[in-house]
């Protein structure tokens, strides 16, 4: 008799798949490894150390809440050694497809007997529309999950590959991976690319999402600082971020506007946006990490999409 786990993408869904009645055990991965210093050796005291002190410095997560929330469920998985069928339920968006590249790192050295599959929302109908996987149906995630994909070991160690190479400290290398559509990876190439444009611009300093950020506050021109979170996480393409990295992402721009309630540029942002100056005289801490790379180590030069080292 085969025994089941399930590892999910976050809370929300854990609670909508336990509804689904399916067999097995629920593990949550809480964490966000798009953001801050990421380290290879996933589940290692080194790793839990570097992840922590990121999410306490810029996100004020206490210790107590890190050890109950995100390593009392790592330990219950590493408690979890019967099961030889694995099913991951991850998205398509950058926020999922990083942690889905952890988790895969993690199994591959530590449960090589297990049957992995994966349950990947994103594109499910006609439309232009990206679905995350509360955005579905408990009818299209029963036939999601009979469907699912086996991956197969060369899936498996091209996941791990493409997580050591994230977290080395020179994205040029990640950027320089063209076999995306060899692999069980609908949408790997894709959060690859959005990760790639995370490192500023040789226009102005500042990353796609930051440009993006200017200018919808110009274009929207919302009345508040929580309308203005509410209008970037709408608008935000294949990141996944949630309020609180926006939040985070608006702070460090502060300099870049006059007002936020309600929500306007400063003349320098203005500028900025229009590439007439750099944010480069702004920057007030250049230990930002985007996985293993510092962010301001690399310029992204949209003209001829590469990545250039400083």
């Amino acid at each position: 008799m085969s025994s089941l786990l399930h590892i999910t993408n976050g809370d929300r869904f854990t609670e909508k798949l336990k509804s689904l009645k399916l067999k097995g055990d629920i593990i949550t991965w809480r964490e966000m490894l798009c953001e801050g210093k990421t380290e290879t050796n996933v589940g290692s005291e080194s790793f839990w150390k570097t992840r922590f002190e990121f999410l306490n410095k810029n996100y004020k997560v206490s210790k107590s809440w890190f050890i109950e929330k995100t390593l009392k469920e790592y330990r219950s998985l590493c408690n979890h050694k019967q099961e030889d069928h694995i099913v991951l339920w991850f998205e398509y968006d950058l926020f999922c497809q990083v942690n889905m590249l952890a988790v895969l790192s993690w199994l591959q050295t530590h449960r090589k007997y297990a049957e992995i599959s994966l349950v990947c929302s994103g594109n499910e109908d006609d439309s232009d529309t990206m679905y995350g996987l509360c955005d579905l149906s408990d009818e299209q995630l029963l036939n999601m999950y009979e469907n699912r994909t086996v991956l197969n070991q060369d899936d498996i160690e091209y996941a791990d590959y493409v997580w050591q190479l994230y977290c080395s400290d020179n994205p040029i290398r990640l950027e320089n991976l063209k076999d995306f559509e060899d692999f069980n990876f609908n949408y790997l190439a894709d959060a690859v690319n959005s990760h790639l444009h995370r490192f500023p611009t040789i226009k102005n300093g500042l990353n796609q999402m930051e440009n993006n950020i200017l200018q919808l506050s110009l274009d929207q021109k919302p009345s508040s600082r929580k309308a203005f979170i509410d209008i970037l996480v709408k608008n935000q393409g294949g990141l996944g971020f949630g309020d609180s990295q926006y939040d985070r992402a608006i702070t460090r721009l502060k300099p870049l506007f006059s007002t936020f309630n309600p929500v306007k540029l400063s003349r320098k942002g203005k500028d900025i946006l229009e590439g007439k100056t750099s944010y480069y005289s702004c920057i007030q801490d250049n230990d930002v990490y985007l996985g293993g790379a510092l962010k301001y180590n690399f310029l992204y030069n949209t003209d001829a999409n590469r990545i250039l080292k400083l």
